[in-house]
């Protein structure tokens, strides 16, 4: 299993988030990894000197890139699914049965899980 963060659980970790920073803790203290989009990180990042605890939390955090390839697929996906939001394409792209998507956007990341047909669990925080 591994936990999926999008860029509202990233704001979530940047505001503190208490039910988020205990999710978290659980996480580690299991070994789970834990896994963001660099799209999701794009969103949310503005200032590495006043978001400090988005930045130590990162440091643990696998961030997948958006490249080619996964560009690709990410934008079939989303034609498959008649949306647009590039940023949850990847995160359901990087998800796989198992995982727990942690989201802020739960219409919208199940709509990709079905079009996709994984069945990772969906989280709301």
């Amino acid at each position: 299993m591994t936990l999926i963060l999008d860029a509202g659980a990233l704001i979530g970790i940047d505001r503190r988030d208490r039910r988020l920073g205990a999710l978290l803790r659980v996480a580690q203290g299991q070994g789970t990894p834990v896994r963001t989009s660099a799209a999701a990180l794009a969103q949310v990042w503005r200032d590495g000197a006043r978001q400090v605890n988005l930045a130590r939390t990162l440091a643990g955090v696998d961030t997948l890139p958006l490249d080619r390839s996964s560009g690709r697929r990410v934008g079939e996906l989303l034609g498959r699914a008649r949306t647009s939001d590039v940023t949850d394409g990847h995160i359901v792209l990087i998800a796989k049965g198992g995982d727990t998507i942690v989201t802020t956007d739960v219409p919208d990341i199940k709509h990709l899980i079905t079009t996709r047909g994984v069945q990772p669990t969906v989280t709301q925080v």
